[in-house]
Formats: C-alpha cells, sequence, structure tokens
C-alpha cells in the first residue's frame, strides 16, 4: 500500500461476562475452538493481512495472555526488520488509573504510537471471532480520503443493545451513530436489521491524536470510541463505513462477539458443524497458535456386544494429546491433554486443556475449564439445580459452567 501503518489490539477488558473462564485469565486469552485462544483470531487476521507492528494494550489478569503471546507469536515477526507483537501494559504516563473507556486505552498510550511515527492508526478489539483482511478496509479509507472508517456488519435488531449503531449516506459517509440504542435506527427498506459497528477502526494519526487530545479536555465523557469519540466527529468530518462481507460468497461474513457464556458456547458449538460458517481448515487463511509438543490424539477400544466399550467420537474437534479411551464424544470439543474413559458419554460440551472425563460419567451442555477432573458415575448438565450447588455457573439457556480446576473438588458432596 506505501503506507506506515501500526495496529492497536484492545486487549484490556475485565471479560466479566465470561465468568468463570476468565476468573484467572484475560478475556483475549480463553480458549476457543480446542487448540487456541480468543486473541489468535485477530492476531492471525493481522498476519495474514500482511500487518506487522502491533502492539497489544493489556489491562487486567493479563499474565497468561502475555505468555501465550511469547510462545505463540513473537517468534512469527522479524524484529530486524521493524516487525513487532509488543503487549503493552498500563503505562499510566498521563493518569494514575485503570483505562476508562477504548478511547481511553490509546490516549494514555499515544507516547507508544508517537514513536512509530505511522501514518495510520488501526484500532482491533482482541475479543471478536472472525476471518477478515484488513488491507481491503484500509484501502477504503484511502480510497475515500476518510479520516476515520469503521468496520460494519449487519445484525438482527434486537441485538442493538450490544452494538453502536450506525447510519449511513448512499455514498457510504456515516450520518448517525448510537451506542447501544434500546430503539435502534434500522436499515433502509429492512427493518429486521440494524448496521452493526464492529468496534474497529482505521484512523489518520494525527487526526486520531487530534481527537483524543479533545476527548480528554471533556470532563462528561467516559473516554470511549463508540459513546464518545465517534459521535462527536461525524458531522464535521469525513467519517466513513466499511461493510464486512464474506469475500468468497459476498453475503454477510462470519463474525461472533463472545462477550456471554452462551455466545461463546454457541460460537464453539459452530465449529463442529459439518459445513461451518467459519473455516479454520482455510490454508490460505491459516489461524495461528501455539501448539504444545503433545502426541496426536487415539482412539481406542472396539468392543463388540453387551457393555461394549468403544472409543468413538463424531461431530467434535478433538485436539493433541487427547485419547477417548473406550467413551463415547458426539459434538463437542475436546481440548489438548483431554481424556473420556470407558463408559463416558460427552455430548454438545466443550472440554478444555486435560479435562479428566470418569468411567460411566455423563456430561451434556457443558463447558468445562482446565484440569477439572470429573469422576466415575457423575453427572454434569442433566440436573441444574444439582450442578448449582456443587458451586457451578449455570447460563442463561442452560449450559452448565465447571471452573477451572484448583484444588476443589466439585464433587465431594455428590
Amino acid at each position: 500500500m506505501g503506507t506506515d501503518i501500526l495496529t492497536v489490539i484492545l486487549a484490556g477488558g475485565k471479560g466479566t461476562r465470561l465468568e468463570p473462564l476468565t476468573r484467572d485469565r484475560a478475556k483475549p486469552a480463553v480458549p476457543f475452538g480446542g487448540c487456541y485462544r480468543i486473541i489468535d483470531f485477530t492476531l492471525s487476521n493481522c498476519l495474514n493481512s500482511g500487518l506487522r507492528k502491533i502492539l497489544l494494550f493489556t489491562q487486567y489478569k493479563a499474565i497468561s495472555l502475555d505468555r501465550h503471546i511469547n510462545m505463540a507469536w513473537r517468534r512469527l515477526v522479524l524484529h530486524e526488520m521493524g516487525e513487532f507483537i509488543d503487549v503493552v501494559p498500563p503505562q499510566q504516563r498521563i493518569d494514575e488509573q485503570w483505562y476508562k473507556g477504548t478511547a481511553d486505552a490509546v490516549y494514555q498510550n499515544i507516547y507508544t504510537l508517537e514513536k512509530e511515527r505511522p501514518d495510520y492508526v488501526l484500532i482491533l478489539a482482541g475479543d471478536h471471532i472472525y476471518k477478515m483482511d484488513y488491507r481491503h478496509m484500509i484501502q477504503y479509507h484511502l480510497d475515500k480520503h476518510a479520516d476515520v472508517t469503521v468496520g460494519a456488519l449487519r445484525a438482527p435488531r434486537s441485538d442493538s443493545i450490544h452494538f453502536g449503531v450506525i447510519q449511513m449516506d448512499d455514498q457510504g459517509r456515516i450520518v448517525g451513530f448510537e451506542e447501544k440504542p434500546r430503539v435502534p435506527k434500522t436499515i433502509p427498506g429492512d427493518p429486521e436489521h440494524i448496521l452493526a459497528s464492529m468496534g474497529i477502526y482505521v484512523f489518520n494519526t494525527r487526526f486520531l491524536f487530534e481527537q483524543l487530545c479533545e476527548d480528554a479536555t471533556r470532563p462528561e465523557s467516559q473516554r470511549d470510541f463508540g459513546r464518545n469519540v465517534i459521535p462527536s466527529i461525524i458531522h464535521s468530518h469525513r467519517a466513513y463505513v466499511f461493510p464486512f462481507l464474506d469475500e468468497n460468497r459476498k453475503k454477510d461474513a462470519y463474525w461472533r462477539d463472545v462477550g456471554t457464556l452462551d455466545a461463546y458456547f454457541d460460537a464453539n458449538m459452530d465449529l463442529v458443524a459439518v459445513d461451518p460458517a467459519l473455516n479454520l481448515y482455510d490454508r490460505a487463511w491459516p489461524i495461528r497458535t501455539y501448539y504444545p509438543n503433545d502426541p496426536p490424539p487415539k482412539f481406542v477400544f472396539a468392543e463388540t456386544g453387551p457393555n461394549a466399550r468403544r472409543g468413538h467420537a463424531v461431530d467434535s474437534i478433538v485436539c493433541l494429546g487427547s485419547i477417548v479411551s473406550g467413551g463415547t464424544v458426539e459434538r463437542s470439543i475436546l481440548g489438548p491433554g483431554t481424556r473420556v474413559n470407558s463408559y463416558a458419554h460427552v455430548e454438545d460440551s466443550i472440554l478444555c486443556d486435560e479435562v479428566d472425563i470418569g468411567r460411566h460419567a455423563q456430561v451434556r451442555r457443558a463447558i468445562v475449564d482446565k484440569g477439572v477432573r470429573v469422576p466415575p458415575h457423575a453427572k454434569v448438565g442433566f440436573d441444574l439445580e444439582k450442578d448449582a450447588a456443587r458451586g457451578f455457573t449455570i447460563t442463561e439457556r442452560g449450559v452448565v459452567v465447571i471452573p477451572k480446576a484448583d484444588g476443589t473438588d466439585y464433587f465431594a458432596n455428590g
């Protein structure tokens, strides 16, 4: 493109709606799809798009994220060529406080951005699941001679309380922006859908700095791009919408905000479909991560007759190091080092790393975090009141979430 672009990934949110998965880790570091972390999708998009100057702004419980970046990502860039993927904790150069909002996170790191002297800044969220070639959005920004370009996609009207809702003219210029309205303005001619902001932006660097400094002078501001910065500039500057579409099918692209446990569960379950909307097997657009030095997955026992043991998995993802030893797995994701023992049955579930399902145990519609051991004959997902009494989280849609093992025996009382 002949331009110098710096990518900023905002990875500092608390992720409280994903607890207990975020009890001990940052939201972007939460496991996803068996062997990945949520952050891997945004970072893979960056590298696949040729963007190799990346700053990750962290904040809460960042050690697991920092460790993952060290193991999986820093080896993929050439530092001697000016490339980097740097984790930047709060510097408190401007104010001695945590970040108040997305804009404040960038504002407090203006000094770091200035040192790189980029022509443009691409701002991304580190907690969404999608595949996107950012070069198209950047080129669109250049073609429009925009000051800022906002990535957007079509979403159901009922989801408006979760998004910034955009109105644009026939040239793609933003003429209205409301953050999470309960009564949204829908897409003209389509009363069932809204144009939703993806929370990603391309800014001219000098313009970005000017707007952040101006926003910092407003005492009423929440220091947020969606709530404050974007609405304040749409009538006075060149703000445009970049519509995010599937590159091959020219229709709504796959994009998921996994901000709640139910959304996280659904996005994982999307992957075990026969023809998943998000293709992890596309060699032209690889999703990278850290792969432990584990052996291949293994399936053992193929007995026949009454009370026979058969180790098998169908419509499922089974990661390295996993052993299905005489158990049955259906429509589930098994993370690295997971074991499903004889006569156990796992269905519609997500098992994170090193989970052990005991003999004759039954698990359905559950998210089981790292290192949990489900004892023999135990049942999870069949009696939600009992599961809640054990200390498990029950989502609005009845998914059982077992927190990461920390020495607690959740099944001590049956």
